[in-house]
Formats: structure tokens, C-alpha cells, sequence
């Protein structure tokens, strides 16, 4: 007895069920987690990027008015207009020969004012907050009477710039230590 050969069109069918799964397997494993570390990647640098720059307008900021600030949309319109900012931009140091541009261009190569707003990963606003300081001074008569009490309210000696997402702790500043004024955390 001769045994019948099997059709050739269930071996191809196989074959095509074979390959379709290994393609499958090398997405999940190889393809697609490589896709996921360099998005990742490039969220983290993108956002120290547009964090540096953030740390270099309030640094300018305070240049000019003495202290920081917490509003994203005045420091940025400040950036974007202000003559001191626009100057340094431009600028020229002729002893160093090199640009004065303390930005730090985006990885796409160029500075955009506009691009410092959100954090690259889920859009948000990144957060800005400064500090506020009370100092109370009482002021007692020769009798040990209260006469008056004077209340000093600084704002704004120290800074601190969060990204909004809650799996990324970088940082700049701190509104509690003057040790990490303009210090980044990945620094």
C-alpha cells in the first residue's frame, strides 16, 4: 500500500502560519520595546533641554527684576520679547569669541520660546513655583508693650521647575535650600 501524500497547499498554509507568528514574536520582542526606550529617551533629553532653558530665563529674570518667577506665560513672553533677553540672544562676546545665547537649542536644533511651555511626553505645563518668605519684626516699648509689628513678605529668592509627570522626577531648583538655586537634578 502507497500512502497519499498530503495536499501541497496545507504545507504552504503552515509555512505562512509559521512565518506570521515569527514576525509577531520579533515585533513584541525586539522591535517594538526598542521603539518604546528610544520615545522614552527622547521625551527624558527633550524635557532637560526645555528645562535648561527655563533655568536660563530665570536667570535672566531675576538679572533683571531681582527676583524669580512662577508664571510660565510672563516668563515666556519675556523671553520672547524682552530687549535684555533679545540682546543676549544676538550678542557676541568679542574676548571669548563666541555667542552670548544662553539657550541651549531643542533636538530638533533650533530654540523656540514657544516649545518651553509643555512637557514633551503628555503635553502638560511644567510646573513653576517660587518661594515666599514672612519675616516678622515687633517692635516693644521700654514698658514691654507691643507698640507695632512689621511684616516683611519676600518673593520669589528661590525657584523651582517640575516636569508634570509623575514618572519623571527631574527638577530644577528648589524653593527650600538656596544650595540647589539653578542646580538641575540629572546634573
Amino acid at each position: 500500500m502507497s500512502a497519499k501524500s498530503e495536499p501541497w497547499y496545507i504545507h504552504a498554509i503552515l509555512y505562512a502560519v509559521i512565518l506570521a507568528l515569527v514576525y509577531v514574536l520579533i515585533r513584541v520582542a525586539i522591535i517594538e520595546p526598542n521603539e518604546i526606550i528610544e520615545r522614552e529617551t527622547y521625551i527624558r533629553n527633550e524635557s532637560r533641554l526645555r528645562m535648561t532653558n527655563l533655568k536660563e530665563a530665570q536667570i535672566l529674570w531675576e538679572e533683571k527684576y531681582g527676583n524669580f518667577t512662577d508664571n510660565l506665560d510672563s516668563l515666556i513672553n519675556f523671553v520672547m520679547y524682552d530687549s535684555l533677553v533679545i540682546e543676549k540672544i544676538n550678542g557676541f562676546d568679542t574676548l571669548r569669541q563666541r555667542a552670548t545665547n544662553p539657550f541651549r537649542p531643542l533636538s530638533h536644533g533650533v530654540f523656540s520660546a514657544e516649545s518651553l511651555y509643555n512637557y514633551p511626553g503628555n503635553g502638560l505645563r511644567y510646573i513653576m513655583q517660587v518661594d515666599t518668605t514672612l519675616e516678622v519684626d515687633t517692635v516693644i516699648n521700654r514698658r514691654g508693650r507691643i507698640v507695632k509689628i512689621d511684616s516683611t513678605i519676600t518673593i520669589g529668592t528661590l525657584y523651582a521647575i517640575e516636569t508634570p509627570d509623575t514618572n519623571n522626577n527631574d527638577r530644577v531648583g528648589d524653593i527650600f535650600s538656596t544650595a540647589l538655586k539653578n542646580t538641575a537634578s540629572w546634573e
